[in-house]
């Protein structure tokens, strides 16, 4: 849980809070005492005791005590050597992880207790009835909301995914120590088992060794969807259709989809040569291997519960005829003297079930694997840059893995059957035979060894849904070897009658057996782990997460700059905008294709144009939108809908264009317009897209362009335009919102950003990322997961059926203009203007030491350079972060508005803030994070680490946060700083002890390697620092 989402703004008992804490921290505290060094440990000892008096001068406002405190903590570090550094850095970072471990836990137990929770759908559908909305109006609504929550693989996430699952595992031992029916022995137990816990996380190397590849960040990204959304999402589809059903009478239909999900983990190769087509391709697939395997799990669970005997003749119909399909073809197997090497499926398919379900006496949400997987890790095939080094838990597909069990890893595998997913394989004949040799061989063993550990098959008219199922489960893992086999290049011609390829071929035969036990009076059944089932083929479909491809547009243009050279037609990128729109058009109403196969081009334009070929490959049953970052011309569009056509993708991706710094937010609604006003765009949209147009925004890069507050304004003007522009037209618009997990990225609770949208920018449809460290602290337990999931539901349909209100007075878009531009002078003259900055910036802040922590597979820079333009903007916040000066954030906000008060606004301003959600909402962020700001720790920094001649810069912009708290706290009316979130402050205040020693040392330790940067062990002490505070911040990037 992060300090952006959403219930981190109610009011919360902390008593329970308290005693997880002290329970989870004298049990680290008796780990330490065996595993460290008994000196140290009362050096550690002191150095908390005095850093929690520091805290406690600091809040009772007594400045010169806790000054010299603070400057006697310093002092205890500088005397550290460099073992006992690492030491404390460790054990910090780790005390801090577990208060998030508790807070979290603390959340979710509030969330079960909790009689009414705003903003659920009860509240909410509640809400609107009451206002006037119909319950036929309602109900609609709600069925046809479209949100889609897109996973990207920004590098937030600071935490090995190993700890990931020990904190996980910690947080299901604390729930389970909430029960009231513990025995005294199970409690001893429970204690046990959270000691093995903290001892192994201690003895665990919190480090990344190694860069995650793209695969590596794939599979983190299906680890969720396999241990949490799975579980999640059919427990939130229930809870709306229940409180739909309490309100207007009629439950959500079993296969609406309120929600869907995303993903950029494999697809996202904006400025990260690591993505190339081949590792597109690959994850795809792998995204579909996972999604039949979870379903070859479930349909497995639900052949051991459907038992009955009772059935609609319609069913028995298609239970005789799958066992006269099967006899007859036995039957023709036993005359040629042949056995097919799929025979051993059908045979499973019509016995018991080979395992009981997880849980049973549960329902499928609550299942909990507290182990994580229950299935072993093998190696990956087909991709060899897996294989080296350590790289984590792999996926089972090599067709001769034991099929016995199945991995739980993130895996899974996308093919597209309009398609037929041929590839020329990579073997000689000999090779390929020796190839299938093996697999047909591997089959028939695992046929025997199926027998063996399956009960005597029975009879098949006893259990009619049994053998539907069966027959269900004999496909999907037909289809799941033919998906392995593709994996490995190895040609796949299999009947398309013995494999599914959409998710309504799979939905078919659950939704007989759902409607013959309707029929027969056993709603009560159906309505379990069956309908579960129904849900999520519906919401996950057979990808999991559609995946998204994004390229900057540069280099698209590169790519046709190529083609026309080679054609002798000139260079694309010289041309003006007119004559790319007149080129572009004519070429797409053409029927030639425009790349001649001879073509040779330069190994970046050749790696665009086999996505494109990849694309065409997989399709759009695998692939969602194709995102051009940077994009701020219509002929941005045009190129890519040409090289989709090239490719001759039959079903074209739908194209967004991205626009991220201030000047292509001005221009959107413009280049929205000329591009409807092209008659074969628009009549392309009509008829491919059903009318919609999709454009993406973003929020990092317009914050690092501009600051904040102008940036928020760009991106509000912007949605205007951008809506407007489509209502021109006649066409609906879908707006994509790139938000980062910070605030200086455009981060925030979900429910508060989507309330603050313009008007009529949210109309039943949604997409947004949700971002690195986002993911896991959003989604990563399932009881989490149902909330966000629920608050994405209630807050759309509340802006689509009660839109936020719009500044009251003209005046009031005048004077946002005003502050916008003073704002964005004043952060622009200090980060871009003042040639002493980017050298301060490196000085007082870890930036240059961050890309130690391999926690992405990108290059921190767009391009060689070291300015703050090219830097991405991550790393941009993140350093930042780091010094608890949080500047991105606040920089220009404080200028803005003291020269709007200054100028007799403040009346103006209060209004504005009680008035309109946008500006209250904008207002309520920085405040928060200047809350987490602290100028006394920013200061050291600047004390220890920059050179005297740039320090000035330092005090000056202490000031100047000190002026943007003024000014924020004026317009809000709040006497101190979160005055408005006490439980927000609370939880803060109890970190300082622990967080201000962690900055206090990670100084001490820059101050060392900047002499000494060839340490090892120092920079490995600076990184676990890193961990740490970003623990303590509870935000990274």
């Amino acid at each position: 849980m992060t300090d952006t989402t959403d219930d981190i703004a109610e009011e919360m008992s902390f008593q329970s809070f308290d005693d997880d804490c002290k329970l989870l921290g004298n049990l680290f505290n008796d780990v330490l005492q065996r595993e460290v060094d008994s000196t140290l440990m009362k050096k550690l000892e002191k150095i908390r005791i005095v850093a929690q008096s520091a805290c406690n001068m600091r809040l009772a406002e007594i400045e010169d005590s806790a000054e010299m405190l603070e400057k006697q903590v310093a002092a205890e570090m500088s005397q550290l050597t460099l073992e006992e550094a690492l030491t404390l850095a460790r054990a910090v970072s780790h005390y801090l992880n577990l208060m998030g471990i508790a807070e979290t836990h603390h959340r979710v137990r509030r969330l079960r207790s909790a009689t009414h929770l705003t903003r659920s759908c009860d509240d909410v559908f509640t809400q609107l009835l009451q206002s006037g909305v119909s319950p036929d109006q309602l109900y609609r609504t709600v069925c046809k909301q479209e949100v889609e929550i897109v996973l990207t693989a920004h590098p937030t996430q600071i935490n090995r995914r190993t700890l990931q699952y020990k904190h996980v595992r910690i947080s299901h031992l604390l729930d389970y120590n909430d029960r009231t029916d513990l025995t005294h022995e199970d409690r001893e137990t429970l204690i046990e088992d959270l000691v093995r816990e903290i001892t192994s996380i201690w003895q665990t190397d919190e480090l990344r060794r190694h860069k995650p590849t793209p695969v590596d960040e794939a599979r983190a990204g299906l680890n969720i969807v396999e241990q949490s959304l799975w579980k999640a999402v059919p427990h939130y589809l229930r809870r709306v259709s229940n409180s739909l059903k309490k309100h207007t009478g009629m439950p959500l239909p079993l296969t609406a989809t309120p929600i869907k999900f995303g993903s950029w983990m494999g697809g996202d190769r904006d400025g990260n040569p690591n993505v190339t087509a081949k590792v597109t391709r690959d994850i795809s697939l792998l995204s579909r291997w996972m999604a039949i395997d979870l379903y070859i799990r479930e349909v497995d669970s639900l052949r051991f519960e459907l038992s009955m005997t009772r059935c609609s003749d319609r069913l028995l119909k298609e239970a005789h005829d799958i066992l006269k399909a099967e006899n007859s073809l036995e039957d023709r197997h036993d005359s040629q003297g042949t056995r097919s090497q799929f025979k051993f499926h059908s045979q499973q398919s019509r016995s018991v079930p080979m395992q009981l379900p997880a849980s049973p006496d549960l329902p499928a949400c609550a299942d909990c694997d507290n182990d994580g997987s229950r299935y072993p890790n093998l190696e990956l095939p087909g991709t060899d840059y897996m294989r080296q080094g350590n790289r984590g838990p792999s996926i089972p597909i090599s067709p001769a893995s034991n099929r016995s069990t199945q991995n739980g890893n993130p895996a899974s595998s996308n093919a597209s059957p309009s398609t037929g997913m041929k590839r020329v394989p990579s073997f000689s004949s000999v090779q390929l035979a020796a190839q299938r040799k093996k697999f047909a061989e591997s089959m028939v063993g695992r046929s025997s060894f199926h027998k063996l550990l399956e009960p005597t098959p029975v009879q098949p008219a006893i259990a009619p849904y049994r053998i539907v199922l069966g027959n269900v489960k004999d496909k999907l893992m037909k289809t799941r070897t033919r998906l392995e086999l593709l994996l490995e290049d190895i040609p796949c011609e299999t009947d398309p009658w013995d494999h599914f390829e959409t998710a309504d071929q799979l939905l078919e035969p659950l939704l007989l057996c759902y409607d013959s036990l309707q029929s027969c009076g056993s709603g009560f059944l159906a309505d379990g782990r069956l309908a579960d089932l129904i849900r999520r083929v519906s919401t996950f479909g057979m990808v999991l997460m559609k995946l998204d491809l994004r390229q900057e547009s540069s280099r698209h243009a590169e790519a046709l700059d190529a083609i026309t050279k080679f054609l002798d037609i000139g260079t694309y990128s010289e041309w003006d905008e007119e004559k790319k729109l007149e080129f572009l058009t004519r070429e797409l109403k053409g029927k030639r294709p425009l790349i001649p196969s001879s073509i040779e081009v330069p190994p970046d334009v050749k790696e665009v144009l086999d996505t494109f070929r990849v694309a065409a490959e997989l399709g759009s049953d695998s692939l969602g939108a194709y995102v051009i970052s940077m994009a701020s011309n219509a002929s941005d569009v045009l190129a890519v809908e040409l090289l989709q056509k090239d490719a001759r993708l039959s079903v074209r991706l739908r194209v967004a264009p991205l626009f991220e710094t201030v000047k292509d937010l001005r221009d959107a609604g413009s280049v929205i317009r000329k591009l409807l006003s092209i008659d074969w765009y628009k009549e392309h949209i009509i008829k491919n897209h059903n009318g919609h147009q999709e454009v993406m925004v973003g929020y990092s890069d317009s914050g690092k362009d501009a600051g904040r507050f102008t940036a928020a304004w760009e991106l509000y003007k912007a949605q205007e335009d951008v809506v407007s522009a489509c209502n021109e037209f006649g066409i609906k618009v879908t707006l994509f919102h790139g938000r980062g997990g910070s605030v200086g990225r455009g981060g925030g609770p979900t429910y508060l950003a989507i309330q603050s949208q313009p008007p009529g920018s949210v109309m039943g449809t949604l997409r947004s990322t949700e971002q690195g460290e986002m993911v896991q602290a959003k989604f990563g337990l399932p009881n989490t997961a149902v909330r966000q999931l629920e608050i994405y539901t209630t807050a759309v349909l509340l802006a689509t059926l009660r839109p936020p209100l719009p500044p009251r007075e003209l005046k009031w878009r005048t004077l946002m203009e005003e502050i916008s531009k003073v704002s964005c002078k004043n952060y622009r003259s200090t980060v871009y203007e003042n040639p002493e900055f980017i050298t301060y910036f490196q000085e007082a802040t870890p930036q240059a030491e961050l890309g130690y922590l391999n926690i992405g597979s990108r290059p921190t820079r767009r391009k060689a350079s070291t300015g703050i333009g090219h830097l991405r903007a991550i790393p941009w916040v993140f350093a930042w972060t780091q010094t608890r000066f949080v500047l991105p954030a606040w920089l220009g906000v404080g200028a803005g508005l003291e020269y709007a008060c200054e100028k007799g606004h403040t009346e103006d301003l209060k209004a504005m803030y009680q008035e309109w959600p946008f500006f209250q909402s904008t207002i309520d962020l920085i405040e928060m994070i200047i809350g987490k700001a602290d100028t006394s720790i920013a200061k050291h920094y600047d004390e220890v680490l920059v050179s005297e001649g740039r320090q000035k810069i330092g005090d000056d912009l202490r000031k100047e946060l000190s002026s943007t708290e003024k000014y924020v706290l004026v317009v809000s009316g709040h006497e101190k700083l979160s005055d408005n979130n006490k439980s927000l402050r609370r939880l803060i205040e109890g970190r300082l002890p622990y967080l201000n020693p962690m900055n206090m040392l990670q100084v001490e330790i820059l101050k060392r390697l900047r002499r000494d940067d060839d340490n090892v062990k120092l920079r490995d002490a600076l990184l676990i620092t890193i961990n740490g505070i970003a623990a303590g911040m509870r935000n990274t990037g």
